[in-house]
């Protein structure tokens, strides 16, 4: 599965996720929501998978945690935020980069119709 089918199924289950929770929790919970939705479904999710820095051909254990992981191809960052900014699609690439994934999601569950919240990141 590429990673724009693998977006499609994701997109569909984080509308459910939102559809059943609304706007207004942690991202915590709509993490822990869309974890179980996409496991239902049969995919490989990793949650707060580790994100080692590599600086200077040196790799320190002191780096990010992606939010979820789809089928080691699809990364997504969850936010519960008034708007999305740049510095949320910079943390998004930044984390293409690193793992060399080619797409991100960026979902931000805070507004009232979750369309309204995604934003595809193609690295």
């Amino acid at each position: 599965m590429d990673e724009n089918e693998l977006s499609k199924i994701i997109i569909g289950c984080a509308i459910e996720v939102h559809r059943q929770l609304g706007p207004g929790l942690l991202e915590s919970a709509y993490q822990e929501c869309l974890l179980y939705e996409l496991k239902i479904k049969g995919l490989n999710v990793q949650k707060e998978k580790p994100m080692p820095i590599i600086y200077k051909d040196i790799k320190l254990d002191h780096g990010y945690r992606l939010d979820l992981l789809v089928e080691n191809k699809v990364v997504i960052e969850i936010k519960t935020v008034e708007a999305l900014n740049e510095v949320h699609t910079a943390q998004v690439l930044t984390y293409l980069k690193l793992g060399d994934y080619k797409l991100g999601l960026l979902l931000n569950f805070y507004v009232s119709i979750l369309k309204n919240g995604i934003k595809r990141i193609i690295n």
